[in-house]
Formats: structure tokens, sequence, C-alpha cells
């Protein structure tokens, strides 16, 4: 009986030794550092919502000298979170991305400005010096700049460029006269720092009609090729829009489980359940479908560059319902 009793555990053993075996490998690696910006994958894997899909994932940080369009080049991930105007012009210089899903519906990109600085719309621009952020964020902004037929070289009749870090420090110092600011992020820090709403004036992109695509989840073209990868995209997918969905219900929640995979220690409660509250306003109502007009739109930006566009031609293939289709079924 001993003997049965032994051999039935080793059998129960190996089974679920072999059930973890089997659980897909995927790795995620996201646009910027563990924050709530990208709470629906820490709370799709806190919440096992990855381990019901039968995925094993690994959450990559990203940082201001990790570019998500080359680590997947590399080999470095299976999907990114990345902004479709960097997407796109790296899929113009060869790195085939394509949307596989849109989990945020609004951009939160906005241009912050001291209202001591007489700028109360975008025509006062002319001669200011605008803080920028570059590594593929500064493409929104070079083509709001070519619709308003404003040079980014400076002069009466243009705007001085300042490139920013990920800080307000510049609009803070009076180094700039305006920043690049997120909804739920450095706003946030230009109110810390002692501002006012009354003290600033805000240009939302979105309002501007220069709004592009924020956070989509990209893969290569040639994992959509492989009937196996997409499925395991489409399972990814399903149960990340589980986790924003999550997240939306339970913020407070949510932030606690992103602080709780900070492992820089940098970010405080305060800050990531504020930011969260704001993240899920542009997250509100996706169920991950891209919405193609406002990639028509993205693009339409981008290829109004003027003598430097974003991308210099409409691109075909960029993006696909495939696996969001596929991944909606396993969610009925």
């Amino acid at each position: 009986m001993k003997k049965l009793i032994a051999l039935t555990a080793g059998a129960a053993f190996a089974l679920s030794a072999t059930t973890a075996l089997a659980a897909d490998k995927l790795t995620l690696q996201l646009k910027w550092v563990t924050q709530a910006q990208f709470g629906g994958y820490y709370v799709a894997k806190d919440k096992g919502f990855y381990e019901e899909a039968d995925l094993d994932v690994e959450i990559k940080p990203g940082g201001p000298d990790i570019a998500p369009p080359q680590v997947i080049a590399g080999g470095g991930a299976d999907v990114v979170v990345e902004w479709m105007p960097a997407a796109l012009a790296a899929r113009e210089k060869g790195v085939a991305l394509v949307n596989i899903a849109q989990p945020f519906k609004r951009s939160g990109m906005m241009l912050t400005c001291r209202k001591d600085t007489g700028i109360e719309k975008p025509e006062d621009f002319k001669g200011k010096t605008l803080g920028v952020w570059f590594s593929g964020n500064e493409f929104p902004f070079l083509s709001w700049m070519s619709k308003l037929g404003m040079s980014t070289e400076g002069g009466e009749d243009g705007v001085t460029v300042l490139k920013q870090g990920f800080n307000v420090d510049p609009l803070i110092q009076k180094q700039a006269d305006c920043v690049s600011t997120m909804t739920y992020n450095e706003y946030w820090q230009v109110i810390d720092a002692g501002f006012s709403p009354d003290d600033l004036v805000v240009f939302n992109y979105t309002d501007q009609g220069v709004a592009t695509l924020e956070d989509g989840l990209y893969t290569l073209e040639e994992n959509l090729a492989d009937p196996e990868m997409v499925d395991k995209l489409a399972r990814f997918v399903a149960a990340s829009m589980k986790g924003w969905e999550y997240a939306r219900e339970n913020p407070e929640e949510a932030a606690d489980i992103v602080l709780e995979n900070d492992a820089s220690g940098a970010q405080t409660e305060k800050h990531q359940r504020r930011m969260m509250e704001e993240i899920n306003k542009l997250t509100e109502g996706s169920d991950g479908t891209l919405d193609v007009s406002a990639a028509e739109t993205t693009v339409e930006s981008l290829l109004s560059g003027g003598e430097a566009p974003v991308i210099t031609e409409a691109p075909e293939g960029a993006w696909t319902d495939v696996v969001t289709k596929k991944a909606m079924s396993m969610s009925e």
C-alpha cells in the first residue's frame, strides 16, 4: 500500500511538473519603467489571468535607453508596448511591427505651458522654447508643428526645441516656456512642484486634432504567419484586457500591484494611485480592438510632416484584427 501511495504521489508530481512546463512562455517589453501606465499587464499576471490562459508571461520594464522596436527585432520580446508613430517609423525602416491590439482608446499627450509666458493659443508658440521628448515620442509634436507651419529650428516665426528629459524641470526652472506632459504623469509633477492649474495653459493633443495612438500592442509580422503563435497572442490579449478591466474596477489594488512589481522602489503610492485613475480614463470602453479610423488619422498626421515627415508613405499591413477577433471569441 505504501508503495502504491508513493507511486501515485510520484505520478501526481510528474503530472504537475508536466502541466507547469506546458504553459507557453511569452515576453512583453514595456515602453517605459514599471508604473500604472502598464497596470493591466501587472494585474493580469498577479491575479493569475495569464496562468489561466496557459501562459507564462515575463514583463520587462523599459527605460530611457530601451527602444521596444529594437528589443523585439533582436529577439528580446514577443510583444511590445509602443506608440503608433514610433511603430510605423520603425516599420518603414525595416522592423515589420504590426499592431495586434489597442488597449488605449485615447491619447494622454499634452503640452503644458506657464501662463506667465503669455501663451494662450498655439499661434503664441512662435519664438518660444518648447520641451520635447525624443526616442520616438517627438513624432506627434513634429507633425503638430508642421500643421501649424512653424519651423522647429528656432527664430521669431519658429520654435526652439529643447530635448526634454523625462521630467518637468525645464518648466520649473524657466528653461522652457512649455514642456511635454502626459495626463497621468508629468502634468501632476508640475502640480506637485507648487503650480496650480490656474498657473498653467494646457494643450491636449486630442483637442488640437493631432493625437496619435499610444500604448498599442505590437508583434513582428512573421509571428502572425504561425497559427500557434497567433493563438498564444490571442490568449495574451484576452487575459491582458481582463487585467485592464480589473484595474478599472479596482484602481487602488491595481496601483498596489504595480508598486509590488517596482524593483527600483522609486514609485510612490500617491503617484501610482493617481496615475492609475488617469490611465483608466484612457482605456475605458476598450476591448482591445483597434479603431481603424483612429489609425488612419495617425497615419495622416505623420505624413503631414512637411519637409521631414515621420513616414514617407501610407503603410500596408501595419495592423490586423486577427488576434483581437480570436481573443474576443475566447472571452465569450
